[in-house]
């Protein structure tokens, strides 16, 4: 049996196709990109299903709203990565850790609940962080290619249905959606907002190595979200309530957010650098801050509940769990409609929020550069 191809062997396929894919999309001008596949790397926030097959799935009523049970998304429908794939007229990203019901063909998602950019010195049962980081997805990655090509060339028959050609890699769009929990991880640690603060240069360097190792692998279109306010979430107020003294406006807290809105402007630095140095590869930096900050504070006026309520749990039981509070046992139900509510579970976004955020976002109007999502592919030279 011949061995799995190596990423030298792929390097080699993206060379010969990547002139004529640069070629088409710098032609194109305003024209859609028809990205094949999309490739997705991040945490809770894009996961469709990784921790779930990992560490155990994700409960009832988690799914109730559109697919009307759990499917691995801690949310009661879709996620933004879902809307992302549906705009592109893909399927929903399979999770690379889930073994059963897999299809490939057009995409993978390597994001699990709990990731952060730098490893954890924990285990998820202590702390709830995931120890499935950015590097150990970009590792996922970088075997998901030898081995779905080592079989799709090899054993033929079923496998191509389910896995995707290898000039999918170099013309996909890989999605990024990280870093909240790199900041949420060193609040919960009880650090200042100063020592927080002083790790995000190591968080920048660590995430656009990864990048860099993907654009190594053939990746050109990458599709960059910040992180957004982790000062209105009602689960990292109630970790640190000393940081939720002192509040804005809206409700969140100043602090937390200070600290968001730094890492997104070294990130936002970060992806213009990346532009810099690979000026054939297109870098898209996406502001779901400000759209989830808009969502937030506008809420009441965009027809949404108290945005600071979960839907589901609540300080007392997680949603789908069961807790004794004061000698009786209480179930983490939903709320009669989850479609008025911001937050699901004081964590994480509903599907309505996650469509409004999406709808923000599409078109480009808070991307670096404004470029709509079905075209990401145009590069420095092709704008």
């Amino acid at each position: 049996m011949a061995p799995p191809c190596s990423a030298a062997v792929v390097a080699v396929v993206v060379a010969v196709m990547l002139p004529l894919v640069l070629q088409a999309s710098v032609g194109a001008g305003s024209a859609d990109c028809r990205f094949p596949a999309v490739f997705n790397f991040g945490d809770s926030n894009s996961d469709t299903g990784g921790l779930s097959a990992t560490f155990g799935a994700a409960p009832p009523p988690n799914g109730r709203t559109f697919f009307g049970m759990p499917v691995g998304r801690y949310c009661d429908g879709r996620l933004v990565i879902d809307f992302i794939a549906e705009n592109l007229g893909i399927p929903y990203l399979s999770a690379y850790l889930n073994s059963i019901g897999s299809n490939f063909t057009q995409g993978a998602n390597f994001a699990t609940a709990g990731s952060s950019i730098r490893r954890q010195n924990t285990s998820l049962f202590l702390s709830g962080f995931s120890p499935i980081s950015l590097d150990v997805q970009s590792w996922e990655f970088e075997q998901f290619i030898n081995r779905s090509q080592f079989v799709y060339n090899n054993k033929g028959g079923i496998y191509r249905q389910l896995l995707p050609k290898s000039e999918y890699f170099s013309q996909a769009l890989y999605t990024f959606d990280i870093g909240q929990n790199d900041i949420t991880t060193g609040f919960f640690m009880n650090m200042t907002p100063e020592q927080v603060i002083a790790y995000i240069p190591d968080l920048m360097e660590r995430l656009t190595t990864i990048i860099q190792n993907i654009y190594g692998l053939g990746g050109r279109y990458f599709w960059i979200h910040n992180t957004g306010p982790i000062g209105c979430l009602r689960y990292a107020m109630s970790h640190r309530p000393d940081l939720a003294v002192v509040k804005d406006g809206a409700g969140c807290s100043v602090a937390y957010n200070k600290v968001a809105q730094l890492f997104n402007q070294r990130l936002k630095e970060a992806v213009a650098s990346l532009r810099k140095t690979r000026p054939d590869a297109a870098f898209t930096y996406v502001d779901v801050y400000s759209a989830k900050y808009k969502l937030i504070s506008e809420a009441k006026k965009l027809g949404f509940d108290d945005p600071q309520l979960p839907c589901c749990g609540d300080d007392n039981v997680g949603c789908g769990g069961k807790a004794e509070v004061n000698g009786t046992w209480v179930v983490g139900k939903s709320c009669d409609n989850p479609l008025r509510r911001v937050s699901w579970d004081g964590v994480h976004l509903t599907e309505a929020a996650n469509r409004f955020v999406f709808d923000q976002i599409v078109a480009g109007k808070l991307s670096d550069p404004p470029v709509p999502l079905r075209q990401a592919c145009q590069t420095g030279r092709g704008r």
